[in-house]
Formats: structure tokens, sequence, C-alpha cells
């Protein structure tokens, strides 16, 4: 009886966690965008909030400590801070809602479709080897060098991205634009 109470604590435990956080990650990420319980955008925001935080248990699970804190601290905490930010600065009505155009729609489909194709190609393009172990697990200062070497010009694409949203969230709650 006790080697079963082992076996499930060791080996079912982390599965049936990983399943729990994966579940609420694509529930919470469906109901960010197709909220039935609310129109209002500050609910998707919260949502995403909880996603956010679902992610973050899943790193944990990976053992990658410092990635789930900086999920939880930046995302959770600064980014939601700055949406939430933007939207009261936006003051949208529930009543208030633009007419979807057929247009937008085949576009957005298009940009979807096309985002795919390149994400299906990229991964068949890989070679995943089913031997290949990480390097270390949670070492910060590897993952430092790789964001500040590799990855600099993404961050600074985001960065420049998050300034012009804001700019156009500001000109466009002026209400007398002269």
């Amino acid at each position: 009886m006790e080697n079963f109470q082992n076996l499930i604590s060791e080996t079912m435990l982390p599965d049936m966690m990983f399943y729990v956080f994966a579940a609420l990650t694509l529930l919470f990420g469906v109901l960010v965008v197709a909220n039935p319980f609310s129109r209002n955008p500050v609910t998707s925001a919260m949502f995403l909030v909880l996603t956010i935080i679902s992610m973050a248990g899943l790193f944990v699970l990976l053992h990658a400590f410092f990635l789930a804190a900086v999920q939880v601290i930046v995302y959770a905490g600064a980014v939601m801070v700055l949406f939430l930010f933007v939207i009261m600065l936006l003051d949208l009505k529930e009543e208030q809602h633009r007419k979807i155009k057929m247009v937008a729609i085949i576009a957005g489909l298009l940009s979807v479709g096309t985002i795919v194709a390149i994400f299906l190609k990229s991964l068949h393009a890989t070679n995943l080897n089913a031997h290949a172990s990480p390097v270390t697990e949670g070492d910060t200062a590897l993952l430092g060098k790789l964001l500040f070497s590799q990855y600099v010009l993404p961050f600074e694409v985001v960065s420049v991205l998050l300034l012009v949203a804001m700019v156009g969230v500001i000109l466009l709650s002026k209400k007398n634009l002269k």
C-alpha cells in the first residue's frame, strides 16, 4: 500500500498537475477572446491574468522557477496594469461596438492561416532530437546571455510596439483632435 502511494505521488501527481494547468490555460485563453459572461473588456483582461498565472504553473512543473516568477511579476503585474490603463483610457462602453466588416474577417482569417502555415513549416524544418536534454534547468545566467545576445531584436521590437500602442491610445482617447 505504501509503495502504491509513493508511485502515485512521484509519477501521477506531476502528470495530473500538468493536465490541470494545461486545461486551465486553454479555458482561460478561450474566455479572454470569447467571454460569455460579460462583454466588458476588463473581464477579458482578468481572464488574461488567470491565463498567465496558469502558464506560470506550467513553468513551475518544468522546474523553471525564474520564468514562472517573471511570468507572474512582469506579465500578470506590469503588462496587465498597462492593458487595464489602456482599456480605462479608451473608456469602452458595452453599447459601443463597431460592426464587423467582411473584409476584416477575411483579412483576419488570411493572416491567421499565414501564421499557422509559417509555424508548421518551421516545425517541420526543425530536426527534433528525442535524446536531447536541456543544458541546465533554471539556469538564469544562460537565459540572460541568450536574451541579451541572440534575442535582443525581438525585445526591442516589442518595446517599440508597446510605445506605439500607448501613443495611439492617447491619440484615440482625445475628444478634440485639432
